[in-house]
């Protein structure tokens, strides 16, 4: 298992317009920079991962005899669902959130259960200028060295870690013009600092780039799925690892067009643990031999390059694209396999595998209808 989603257990997104208005509850997180007349106002995101959860995968999924359980990469992932004068170059930063102790000795923010849209507006949590409810836990502009704050002057808009010792928390994506703008910010060092106890979990504060957060010159929203959608598109944290094994005997196939089947394919699997693959590969048309058994049923593997993806069936989207690093394909003297994370995927749905494959300098995706679905437990 090389790739594991994570999902978020809780979120909301910050208003300057509306400094106490809480959004624990609401279906969107936004990232947004606009004016009205001459003033300047901006919404971020913040989003939490369970340690717990965190931990268990590193601990007992990462961690091996030869490797150890900080080797690994961690993305936060956000699916937009609208935008509006999106700019031709932007930047998203991701940082940890520091949530200032104060005299209630608060360490986390409260999510509450408002939404933008309520009237009267909401204070039950989270909000630009409190970490707690309305009137208590104010975001503080004076932080320790290693943590920033504020917008524009003004206080508020949530506080967040540049810095601390070894870390260098700044995680950015750039964006253009064709650019999907969905989110994929490597946020590694911040899940270790939270792992490692370094700094205390208060999640991660999603903004755009300062030069775009002061910019007077449009009306720019980006808005994401957030953890209350109830759509496919969930926001996630993805920790992927190398786990590939290359230790066979078996040939390697050399033909550009082989025969490729999931050997143990049932077609239907829970959304909990792990489900191993063995691929069952052989060239298209085998060369005659003088042997007892038939050629057809000699097993190959594919070349080192080669990798595997998930593609949503209806949707045509890879919910988890090939990677040279995270998504290689492992041999052993049984063939090629991968291992895959039922849990990660979005139950009801069905799924396609493809296989991605360098072969005699032909790069191909291989598409053998391999179609399975996934099912929700209980």
């Amino acid at each position: 298992m090389a790739v594991f989603k994570i999902f978020p257990i809780k979120d909301a997104s910050l208003y300057s317009e509306y400094t106490n208005m809480n959004t624990g509850m609401d279906e969107i997180l936004e990232i947004s920079s606009f004016s009205k007349g001459s003033t300047k106002y901006v919404n971020r995101s913040l989003i939490t991962f369970d340690n717990t959860e965190v931990s268990n995968v590193l601990n007992n999924h990462v961690s091996s005899s030869d490797r150890a359980a900080t080797d690994f990469s961690a993305s936060l992932r956000l699916m937009l669902a609208s935008a509006n004068e999106v700019p031709t170059s932007y930047e998203l930063h991701a940082y940890p959130a520091y949530v200032p102790s104060g005299s209630g000795n608060f360490t986390d923010w409260v999510t509450g259960n408002g939404k933008y849209g309520d009237s009267p507006r909401n204070s039950s949590g989270v909000s630009w200028e409190f970490t707690q409810s309305s009137g208590s836990g104010t975001w503080l502009s004076d932080v320790p060295a290693g943590v920033t704050s504020s917008f524009s002057g003004s206080s508020g808009g949530g506080a967040w870690y540049t810095g601390s010792g070894a870390y260098n928390f700044e995680a950015t994506q750039s964006h253009t013009v064709v650019s999907t703008h969905d989110a994929d910010i490597n946020i590694t060092q911040g899940v270790k600092a939270h792992y490692n106890g370094d700094i205390n979990n208060a999640g991660f504060l999603v903004k755009l780039d300062d030069t775009n957060e002061y910019q007077t010159a449009r009306q720019m929203y980006l808005r994401y799925f957030s953890g209350n959608s109830h759509t496919i598109y969930p926001p996630h944290l993805e920790i992927k690892w190398d786990d590939s094994v290359d230790n066979t005997n078996l040939t390697e196939v050399t033909d550009s067009n082989p025969v490729m089947k999931v050997k143990n394919n049932k077609g239907k699997y829970t959304d909990e643990g792990f489900q191993k693959f063995n691929l069952h590969v052989r060239p298209k048309y085998p060369a005659r031999t003088f042997a007892t058994s038939s050629n057809y049923l000699t097993n190959y593997v594919l070349p080192t390059a080669s990798y595997w993806g998930i593609r949503d069936e209806n949707t045509e989207e890879m919910v988890i694209d090939f990677d040279t690093t995270f998504t290689k394909i492992s041999r052993d003297n049984n063939g090629s396999y991968f291992t895959v994370h039922m849990g990660g995927l979005e139950p009801e749905r069905h799924y396609r595998i493809l296989i991605k494959s360098t072969i005699d300098g032909s790069t191909n995706v291989f598409d053998e209808n391999l179609v399975f679905k996934v099912v929700r437990n209980g």
